[in-house]
């Protein structure tokens, strides 16, 4: 059985803290993002519980994690608050796409493709928190990094699915080789980054390839977090060298 105190999606690992680095790493690393890494890691650590017993109702099995989390979440969050108030302003961005998350809990459609794309959006909100957190003004940049993560996660999904649930149906893998033959043409154009060109480009020949080698579970995760890290990287090298 597994843990109700961690989640069992590892994917959403790379999801939780790639968009969190975009941030950081490019507006800059102050001592803020440590406070605010801590908050972000419990938040997500709570809406696993916290879902998973409005799926259920099962108060016994999830209880628990839901007040040692919640906890967690609650003493961080007023810690920021004290620390620096004007980031509350950020909370009420995050509420629209959760809620898809809960409804799609409470319909048991957790594989949903809207409620995938709805956390891609949640967690990519959070390169803004992190850029407002060093007091960074070009919101520009913030805005390209943040459609990025969203980009790049967005393919992601489309591609676990060609190869994990969805792995017979030819009309996701049809979809996800025609996004993914869009990014490179994105990067080139949009972002003008041929690190981001490179990455995708490789990305799409992931998409077209591996679903007919039909990988292993934990193959598909082991490139994907090495995937994740290329494409942070290459999205650091962008918004270094191509500031808004």
């Amino acid at each position: 059985m597994k843990s109700a105190y961690m989640p069992g999606q590892h994917g959403a690992w790379a999801m939780l803290t790639v968009p969190f680095a975009l941030g950081a790493f490019a507006a800059g690393p102050v001592w803020l993002h440590a406070p605010l890494f801590v908050f972000w890691l419990s938040a997500y650590l709570f809406s696993h519980p916290f879902l998973q017993w409005i799926k259920t109702k099962n108060v016994r099995r999830y209880g628990g994690p839901m007040l040692v989390y919640g906890l967690v979440l609650a003493v961080s969050g007023a810690a920021l608050v004290v620390f620096e108030p004007g980031l509350a302003r950020w909370a009420p961005l995050f509420l629209p796409p959760f809620l898809v998350n809960v409804r799609h809990a409470r319909l048991n459609r957790e594989r949903a493709l809207a409620n995938d794309l709805a956390a891609v959006v949640l967690f990519g909100l959070i390169v803004f928190v992190a850029w407002d957190a060093a007091d960074r003004k070009d919101w520009g940049t913030a805005g390209a990094l943040f459609a990025l993560s969203v980009l790049y996660f967005t393919g992601t999904v489309l591609y676990v699915k060609t190869v994990i649930r969805e792995k017979h149906n030819p009309r996701y893998y049809a979809a996800s080789v025609i996004y993914h033959a869009l990014l490179p043409v994105m990067a080139g154009l949009l972002f003008r980054s041929w690190a981001l060109v490179v990455v995708s480009g490789w990305l799409l020949v992931r998409a077209v390839w591996l679903p007919r080698t039909d990988p292993k579970v934990r193959t598909v995760g082991m490139l994907e977090f090495a995937n994740a890290a290329l494409f942070t990287a290459a999205a650091l090298v962008w918004a270094v060298w191509h500031p808004a």
